[in-house]
C-alpha cells in the first residue's frame, strides 16, 4: 500500500474508534443515572484495577502496555466528567509531585484543587470539598512522610487507593549554581538528595518548604535563590534547570495515598491500612506482631509516631497484605486488638501495579 493509502486506513479507523468512544459514553451515561439512584461511588479503585488488567490481558498488539493503560485512564477521567465531575485535593501549588500523581491517576477531566499543606487535603475530603485527595506516604530514599501519618490520626478519612510514582528532583534557578544563596524544598527532598547537596555544598543553605512547587515559586520570587522540583515546576514558574536528577538514588519512588471517604471491594491484591496505639508496657508491641505472625499475615510497612496527647505515648501506623474481608486478615486485626489501648482501620485498597 501507499503512504496515502495507508493514512486513509488510519482515517477509517479514526471514524470507528470515535463512533465506539462515543457509544462507550453514552453508555457511561446510563450508569451515572443508575449510580446517582443508589448512591453509589462514581470512582471505584477496584472496578479501576479490574479495568486496566482486562485492558493488559486483551491486548495483543504493538502498544505497549503502560501507553494502553494511560490511554484508558484518560478515557475513565472522560467517564468521570460525564457521570459527576470529580475534585481532586493535593498538595499543592501547581507542579509539586502530589499534582503530578494526581494527574497521572484521574486524568485530565476532572477538577483539581490545589491546598497548602498534607493536613488541609485532610480536611478538604473530610468536609466533602473534595470528592478526593492525594498524598504521599512514603518514599523509597527517605522513609514515611510524618505530615501523612500524623494526619491519620486526627481524620477519619478512608485510603481507596496508592500509587507508585518515579520522581526526579532538580535544581531549580534564574541564577548561576555559584550565585545561590538558598536552596527551598521540602526536607523529605533534601533527605532524598544528600548526598548531592553534600558534595555541592549546598546543604548548609537548605530551607524548608511546605512542597517543592512552593519551593519554585519561592525561588522564581527570591534573587539568589533555588529550589529541589519537578521540570513541570520550572516551567510553570519561568525557572531553568540548572542540574537534573540530582536524587541519590535514580531509582527514587514516592508512593502516595487517594483518600476518599467510602470503602472499597477487594480485588484479590489488596492491602489493609491501620492505625493502633499498645499499653505502656513491656512486650506490648511485640504481643501485637506475634498476632500477624502467627496468623500468616504479612506487615508491610510499620511506623511510630508520638501520641501528642501524652508524653512518651506513641501510635504506630502499620499496611498488612489482604483486605479486610478476607478472614485471615480480619481474624488477625481481631488477635491483635486484644493488646492494644485502641485499634483503627483505616481501609482497604488495591495494589499498585505499576510505577508511573
Amino acid at each position: 500500500m501507499t503512504l496515502e493509502e495507508l493514512r486513509q486506513k488510519i482515517n477509517g479507523l479514526d471514524k470507528e474508534i470515535v463512533e465506539l468512544l462515543n457509544q462507550r459514553a453514552e453508555v457511561v451515561i446510563e450508569i451515572g443515572k443508575l449510580k446517582a439512584k443508589d448512591g453509589s461511588p462514581i470512582y471505584a479503585p477496584d472496578r479501576e484495577k479490574e479495568i486496566l488488567e482486562r485492558i493488559r490481558k486483551t491486548s495483543r498488539g504493538s502498544i505497549p502496555d503502560r501507553a494502553l493503560v494511560a490511554i484508558w485512564r484518560e478515557l475513565m477521567s472522560a467517564s468521570f466528567s460525564l457521570e459527576k465531575p470529580l475534585r481532586i485535593a493535593y498538595l499543592g501549588p501547581q507542579g509539586s509531585n502530589s499534582h503530578l500523581a494526581a494527574t497521572v491517576k484521574f486524568g485530565a477531566s476532572v477538577e483539581y484543587e490545589s491546598v497548602s499543606n498534607i493536613r488541609g487535603v485532610f480536611e478538604e475530603v473530610g468536609r466533602e470539598h473534595a470528592d478526593f485527595g492525594v498524598v504521599p506516604i512514603e518514599n523509597s530514599t527517605g522513609g514515611g512522610v510524618t505530615d501523612t501519618i500524623d494526619a491519620f490520626v486526627e481524620s477519619r478519612v478512608r485510603i481507596n487507593a496508592e500509587i507508585n510514582k518515579a520522581i526526579h528532583h532538580n535544581l531549580l534557578a534564574k541564577c548561576g549554581l555559584d550565585e545561590i544563596e538558598r536552596v527551598y524544598s521540602k526536607p523529605e527532598v533534601f533527605a532524598q538528595c544528600q548526598h548531592w547537596l553534600s558534595e555541592t555544598d549546598l546543604a548548609s543553605k537548605c530551607i524548608a518548604a511546605a512542597s517543592t512547587s512552593k519551593a519554585a515559586e519561592t525561588a522564581a520570587q527570591e534573587p539568589g535563590s533555588a529550589a529541589l522540583g519537578s521540570t513541570l515546576a520550572a516551567e510553570l514558574y519561568g525557572l531553568k534547570v540548572i542540574c537534573d536528577n540530582v536524587e541519590d538514588n535514580p531509582n527514587n519512588i514516592t508512593r502516595f495515598f487517594v483518600i476518599g471517604r467510602g470503602e472499597v471491594g477487594p480485588t484479590g491484591s489488596d492491602k489493609t491500612a491501620l492505625t493502633f496505639t499498645t499499653a505502656h508496657a513491656p512486650g506490648a508491641l511485640a504481643d501485637v506482631l506475634q498476632a500477624f505472625k502467627e496468623c500468616g499475615t504479612n506487615l508491610t510497612f510499620i511506623e511510630s509516631r508520638p501520641s501528642r496527647q501524652r508524653n512518651w505515648e506513641y501510635f504506630f501506623f502499620a499496611e498488612a497484605e489482604g483486605h479486610i474481608s478476607d478472614t485471615p486478615v480480619a481474624y488477625t486485626i481481631e488477635r491483635a486488638r486484644k493488646h492494644c489501648l485502641g485499634l483503627y482501620v483505616l481501609g482497604s485498597f488495591p495494589k499498585a501495579s505499576e510505577i508511573v
